[in-house]
């Protein structure tokens, strides 16, 4: 896949969307917005390391965006429509950038129309439209679809609306290996041992486990061996560890220990190994924006072990919820500049660094945060940079 000239319009079908979208708080009004500024120790936007220990699920709770007031004008994408019929398989980042340069700014220029039943949600049909109020330019829907508009639609689950991020790029992160906080890695259930004379495990097998708390047979977790540690780049400190999948399993009895009944494995399951509840709360309804506070990170791991990194693809950042990461906040990659040899001086030049992508946070925990390649202009690559967009 070439990574240059990539366009903001996804062809990805989102089959396994499962949310709807939230655009704003309830009004028919344009919003007189004032400053908000997050707090960075909010644990709205992050995971704590019991829930994932419990496996306890709960549907993602609705992230309002924080929105202030922008005293420019939003800059418009070049050739951009004053109308535009959604489409099945956009997202809320394909639309926004559809009509602005910054896709990020979409929460500042979006106008609720009252006359739309239902008008924090997008459908495939309704007609998005760009009108001018005092001057500034806005993005409002015109025109509801017959998903919005039939009776069916009341009674019809929301896995028609349009979702912010591709859900099955960001689905399918687990099953390729996990980044463990190092608190998270300490507080999730453990494989004690194997049942009957087996020194691993494989599908088919029953193992003991410690620390689940819940008791309802037929949960199901996947286990994950704990791998190589993570180390931020920046100041040494331990991070976390590589979690390579082992496998799935479903509970087959609570206590202490518990049994789990192997059900899939791809490699031999072995003491100390980890468990994860399959399901994990990966929020789809969420504003694209700005982060609040300043971040300066970098990209610790990518998921699938790839070296070069684009578009629609898992990264780790070294940064989180303790530095005012939330879900939602969008920062730009800018490529490490290269060490070369200066032939004419005899030493050696540190190249300056280049902008090559945008990242999407759509998960955060206190010192850790994974995030969606939006754009990719460039090669992106571990240990490349990410700080708020300019």
């Amino acid at each position: 896949m070439s990574l240059s000239n990539i366009s903001l319009k996804s062809s990805l079908r989102l089959t396994a969307a499962t949310l709807a979208l939230t655009l704003a708080s309830c009004g028919g009004n344009p919003p007189a917005y004032e400053t908000n500024t997050r707090s960075a120790s909010a644990p709205s936007s992050g995971s704590t390391s019991l829930e994932q220990a419990q496996g306890s699920y709960s549907a993602p709770a609705t992230y309002e965006p924080t929105l202030v007031r922008i005293n420019e004008p939003v800059p418009l994408a070049e050739g951009h429509p004053n109308e535009y019929v959604v489409q099945v398989g956009d997202t809320l980042w394909d639309i926004a950038g559809t009509f602005l340069k910054d896709p990020w700014y979409w929460p500042e220029i979006w106008y609720v129309n009252p006359d739309i039943e239902n008008p924090h949600l997008i459908y495939p049909g309704d007609v998005l439209g760009l009108v001018y109020i005092d001057g500034q330019p806005r993005i409002t829907n015109v025109r509801a679809s017959t998903y919005r508009m039939s009776p069916q639609a009341r009674v019809t689950p929301l896995t028609e609306s349009i979702s912010s991020i591709p859900y099955e790029d960001v689905s399918a992160f687990l099953s390729s290996g996990v980044i463990l906080e190092k608190d998270q890695a300490d507080a999730l259930p453990y494989l004690l041992e194997t049942r009957g004379d087996h020194l691993i495990a494989s599908a088919g097998n029953e193992i003991y486990v410690r620390g689940i708390m819940e008791n309802t047979p037929g949960l199901r977790y996947n286990v994950v061996h704990i791998g190589d540690a993570l180390y931020d780049p920046d100041d040494g400190r331990l991070i976390g560890y590589q979690g390579i999948p082992v496998g799935e399993g479903r509970l087959r009895r609570g206590g202490d220990p518990a049994t789990v009944a192997l059900t899939d494995t791809s490699m031999e399951a072995k003491p100390g190994d980890r468990l994860l509840p399959e399901e994990v709360d990966v929020p789809l309804n969420f504003f694209p924006r700005s982060p609040s506070n300043t971040i300066d990170g970098r990209i610790i791991s990518v998921v699938g072990g790839v070296t070069q990194i684009g578009q629609y693809q898992v990264i780790v950042l070294n940064r989180g919820s303790n530095d005012g990461l939330s879900v939602g906040d969008v920062l730009t990659v800018f490529q490490t500049g290269e060490e070369v040899k200066d032939r004419f001086s005899g030493g050696t030049v540190v190249l300056p660094e280049e902008a090559a992508g945008t990242v999407m946070v759509f998960k955060t925990y206190d010192r850790i945060s994974y995030g969606l390649v939006m754009e990719a202009t460039q090669a992106i690559h571990i240990h490349d940079t990410v700080r708020n967009p300019e």
